[in-house]
C-alpha cells in the first residue's frame, strides 16, 4: 500500500536547500491528491534579538515583511502547479521547537519535509542544526531533502546549485 500524506509541513528560510525542500513537497503533494495541505513556515528566531541592547521592533518587521514576501513567492508558485490546499504561517521564537513540535501538533501534520543544513561541523557542534533536532524530536515522519529534483546531490557542490 502506498504512504499516502495529507498533511506536509516544509520550513523555508530562504536558503537554496530550503527552496528545494519546497519543490520536492510541492511534487509529493500532488501525487498524494487534492485533500492534501501543504502548510509554509518561517520561524523568526527572536533568541537572535536578546543581545541586541536597542532592539529594535522596526528590524522584526522588516524581516517578517522580507520573509512575507519570499513565502507569499513559494504559495503561488505552489497554487500554480494546482496544490489550492497551500498555506503559510510566520512564527516566533525557537525554530527547532516551533518546527518539530508545536505546529505539527497545531496543524495535525504527518510529514515534514525540510533541507539539509548548511551548517560546517563546528558550527552544528556550537548552535546544533535545526533539521537534525528535528529529526531526532518529531513525532511524524521526517524527509531530509538533499537532492535536487533529478536527486543529483547539492551539498557542498556549488556548480550542481546552478542546475534547475
Amino acid at each position: 500500500m502506498l504512504q499516502q500524506y495529507k498533511n506536509i509541513l516544509v520550513p523555508v528560510d530562504g536558503s537554496k536547500e530550503a527552496e528545494l525542500a519546497f519543490k520536492k513537497a510541492v511534487q509529493v503533494a500532488k501525487r498524494n491528491g487534492p485533500e492534501t495541505k501543504l502548510h509554509l513556515i518561517h520561524v523568526v528566531d527572536t533568541r537572535a534579538f536578546q543581545n541586541i541592547s536597542s532592539f529594535d521592533t522596526a528590524m522584526v518587521e522588516q524581516i517578517t515583511d522580507t520573509a512575507r514576501k519570499t513565502i507569499e513567492g513559494y504559495v503561488a508558485e505552489a497554487k500554480e502547479a494546482g496544490l489550492e490546499n497551500t498555506d503559510y504561517s510566520i512564527e516566533y521564537g525557537a525554530p527547532k521547537v516551533i518546527i518539530a513540535k508545536e505546529v505539527p501538533e497545531e496543524e495535525n501534520v504527518d510529514l515534514i519535509m525540510i533541507g539539509a543544513t548548511g551548517l560546517n561541523a563546528v558550527e552544528r557542534l556550537l548552535i546544533g542544526s535545526v533539521t537534525e533536532y528535528v529529526t531526532r524530536t518529531a513525532a511524524c515522519d521526517v524527509l531530509v531533502v538533499r537532492t535536487d529534483l533529478e536527486n543529483n546531490p547539492v551539498l557542498g557542490k556549488d556548480k550542481d546549485r546552478k542546475k534547475k
